[in-house]
């Protein structure tokens, strides 16, 4: 257990970005399960409004340092790519 103020102070400060940024998490993986499921689906209209809403999310996430950019990237790219794939279908 911490003994100094500063100590104690920086486990309150870890814990509440811990649980920021787990809701963070959360909700990119909810928006991304749900433009997956459309998708999968077919409903093109749906999905493209869904990879709006995603694409702009997970950017966001990254700027707060919660994800890499790079990783960012990656995870928009790949949404790209099944949304392209079911435009070409």
């Amino acid at each position: 257990m911490a003994h100094t103020l500063s100590a104690k102070k920086r486990i309150r400060q870890s814990e509440k970005k811990r649980l920021r940024n787990k809701a963070y998490k959360s909700k990119m993986r909810t928006l991304t399960k749900k433009f997956v499921a459309a998708v999968n689906n077919g409903e093109l209209a749906v999905a493209e409004e869904s990879f709006k809403t995603v694409s702009r999310e997970i950017l966001k996430i990254s700027t707060k340092g919660v994800i890499h950019k790079n990783q960012a990237a990656r995870r928009v790219s790949r949404l790209a790519k099944k949304l392209n794939s079911i435009k070409s279908a």
